[in-house]
């Protein structure tokens, strides 16, 4: 069974309130060795997020001066956030959440859309549940091969697809599966690949795979023998 995002959070989050003053965000990243922290209004409920590229602008002397003619966004929130005092100043909102049912392909797409490291996991009433990192989901590739390579055989190739398992030889080294036999129709090959480079912890696929049947190729439209006697109007 595929884990989701709740399988591989961690539960245990540090958060800071909207409220919460500057040095003591720098104390709790300090104290619990973390990066960011996730923002809470007085209902527990997640406002936004502050990192340590929201705190460092504190260190940047040219984002204190009065604001510059035609300043362009990005630099008026920098500096807005550099003259900030607690959380809800500093913070990045709205922040981008995952649902604790969500698969790990779903958050891995998220972060790398809007580039972040970290995706805080939340309830439908927007409380904090867990925090979901780069690291959490590579965490699926430590599978071992021999759980991989039973899956394959077991899960998509007797059960999933109806095929002898012994027809095919499957074979997984460091996360490579490679699939060697033959199969009976050729349509079926790119079926089995693409159910294979779904499972979790597989790294890539290699398939040596022949056919029996190929049924990817057009029917052929050669005339019957009794059309080329057949004839044509006014004959």
């Amino acid at each position: 069974m595929k884990r989701t995002v709740q399988d591989v959070m961690t539960r245990r989050v540090v958060v800071v309130h909207d409220s919460t003053p500057f040095k003591e965000i720098v104390r709790r990243m300090q104290e619990f060795r973390v990066s960011a922290l996730p923002v809470v209004d007085e209902g527990g409920r997640l406002v936004g997020i502050v990192s340590e590229g929201d705190l460092i602008l504190k260190e940047d002397p040219n984002l204190a001066r009065d604001p510059r003619p035609f300043e362009r966004r990005h630099r008026r929130m920098a500096r807005e956030k550099a003259a900030g005092l607690v959380a809800a100043q500093l913070m990045t909102s709205p922040v981008v959440t995952v649902g604790p049912d969500a698969s790990l392909g779903e958050a891995a797409r998220l972060m790398h859309r809007h580039l972040v490291k970290r995706l805080p996991v939340v309830g439908p009433d927007r409380t904090v549940l867990g925090i979901v990192s780069r690291a959490d989901l590579l965490k699926v590739f430590l599978r071992h091969d021999a759980d991989i390579a039973r899956e394959v055989s077991e899960d998509i190739i007797r059960r999933t697809l109806w095929i002898d398992p012994t027809t095919i030889q499957v074979t997984v080294r460091e996360g490579v599966v490679s699939l060697e036999g033959q199969i009976e129709r050729r349509s079926l090959i790119e079926v089995l690949v693409g159910l294979v480079q779904e499972l979790e912890g597989v790294v890539g696929v290699e398939s040596r795979l022949s056919y029996l049947v190929d049924d990817t190729e057009p029917a052929s439209e050669l005339p019957l023998p009794w059309t080329a006697l057949t004839p044509g109007p006014g004959r």
